[in-house]
């Protein structure tokens, strides 16, 4: 019986050693008859001070290996050389248009009882323009760049030529034009103002902030406006903007100015946009000055300002004022003639609910037109220009109202159709001297009815129909259709 009694206490001395310790997971004592060792094991709990054995006071201590262990910090990396990249942010953003037209008259507008009767069809690729603006928030600076494919071609230059008595010389590639209608560098000032340098769009009428074929109804842009001043007017130079937080903002522009010799009869001061060469004369500078009225929602009304000279930058120094003892020395030893082109408007813009309209009213005059129109007379004829009597004054209208009736038909937001109409009214001999006279062929009206669609901005389709009648009952009113589709994003 010693055996199993040696046993049984060798067991017990040792559960409770276990259990003292708190390592009973790892005790090895067989659970059978079968441990003859458990003899050699009462020696380790014999001691009766087995109890007061110090392990379990340092336990924290064995458990805390267990942290991680720090690491240590890596050495730091080598500096990049020179400063870090700063953030840019581009943005890329285009529009395409292409037009279909039938019309009912002809090409020859100034026969004594106006257009012939004809019947004939054109097929346009009007325009594809493509805008990349690139900034630096971080600096409060972006960069601007619009370039204008017109009509699928490329375009001409011309040169004044010295060596060949002082001719023109123009050199003719394809039909159309590619244009870089803007690019400037723009630098915020503050919160609400912005400084820019560079060409970028003159701040009159109303295609200077909405030219884009989303932005208006009809197939083409107003006829009104861009019968007296050239078509989405872009020059170089200085623009300041500032917004007020109420809804006013305020735009100011030093421009390089126009030239007088491509004023006409037809197209009053449009013509005088410096694209005959290869560089802009900027000798008489103009001043531009806009206010717009944002503060209701929806809305946007405002006027703008134009004032500059327009003899210094013509091609020859040829519009000089006459004097005695003049120098030979000087291009214009007694000064030029003074020949200031003032533009005024008043615009408006509505985009309100199913609502869209569109109205402008603008007047020119241009002082000592007289003076110029004698001069024009005498252009050589490889200049290009019209070389027809100028008017002092010019006068523009145009309006257009659409509503939307997508959701009348069935359609969801996404998708706009606005049936629309639109008169314009153009008069480049407004009120003229008592020498020139006022012809009525230069008096136009023009009714268009159309339906407008566009699909989110995005895509778009317009169809529209046009009447044009001039000053006088003695000329053939002319029938326009046409079709216009293309993108935009």
């Amino acid at each position: 019986m010693r055996p199993r009694s040696c046993f049984v206490r060798s067991s017990l001395l040792l559960c409770s050693t276990l259990v003292f310790s708190g390592t009973v997971a790892r005790a090895e004592a067989p659970a059978g008859p079968q441990a003859p060792p458990a003899p050699q094991a009462e020696p380790a709990v014999e001691p009766p001070s087995a109890p007061q054995v110090e392990p379990a006071p340092s336990a924290p201590a064995i458990a805390e290996p267990a942290q991680p262990a720090p690491v240590p910090a890596a050495p730091p990396a080598t500096p990049p050389l020179g400063p870090t990249r700063p953030k840019i942010d581009v943005y890329v953003t285009a529009y395409g248009e292409l037009q279909f037209a039938y019309f009912n008259y002809g090409l020859d507008q100034n026969r004594a009882g106006g257009a012939q009767r004809d019947s004939r069809i054109e097929f346009d690729t009007n325009r594809f323009v493509i805008e990349v603006k690139g900034g630096l928030p971080d600096y409060g600076l972006e960069a601007e760049v619009e370039v204008e494919f017109e009509h699928g071609g490329t375009g001409s230059a011309m040169e004044l030529e010295y060596e060949e008595f002082g001719e023109f010389d123009q050199e003719l590639d394809k039909g159309g034009e590619i244009l870089v209608e803007e690019m400037f560098l723009s630098k915020k000032l503050g919160a609400n103002a912005a400084l820019a340098v560079g060409r970028f769009y003159v701040a009159v009428g109303t295609l200077s902030e909405f030219s884009r074929p989303t932005d208006y109804l009809g197939t083409n842009r107003d006829e009104a406006e861009t019968s007296i001043i050239p078509n989405t007017w872009d020059e170089m130079g200085v623009r300041l903007r500032y917004k007020f937080p109420w809804g006013l903002r305020l735009t100011g522009q030093l421009v390089n100015g126009l030239d007088s010799t491509g004023f006409s009869s037809q197209l009053w001061s449009a013509g005088g946009h410096q694209r005959r060469f290869e560089v802009q004369r900027a000798t008489d500078m103009a001043l531009v000055v806009r206010a717009d009225v944002t503060h209701f929602d929806g809305f946007t009304f405002g006027v703008s300002a134009y004032h500059g000279d327009t003899t210094r930058n013509r091609p020859k120094a040829d519009l000089v004022k006459s004097c005695e003892e003049a120098n030979p020395r000087e291009v214009a030893p007694c000064g030029y003639v003074s020949a200031p082109l003032t533009l005024l408007d008043a615009h408006l813009s509505v985009r309100k609910g199913p609502w869209s309209a569109k109205a402008l009213v603008m007047y020119g005059h241009l002082k000592n037109a007289e003076l110029v129109s004698q001069r024009n007379a005498r252009l050589s004829n490889l200049l290009g220009v019209i070389r027809t009597p100028v008017s002092d004054n010019a006068l523009a209208v145009w309006g257009e109202l659409g509503y939307d009736i997508a959701s009348v038909v069935g359609l969801s937001d996404s998708h706009h159709l606005f049936p629309f109409v639109r008169y314009d009214y153009a008069d480049t001999q407004f009120k003229p001297r008592e020498e020139l006279y006022d012809n009525p062929r230069f008096r136009r009206s023009v009714y268009t009815v159309g339906l407008s669609y566009n699909l989110m901005n995005v895509a778009f389709a317009k169809l529209d129909f046009g009447h044009r009648r001039l000053g006088s009952s003695a000329f053939r009113p002319e029938n326009t259709l046409r079709f216009a589709t293309g993108f935009n994003y």
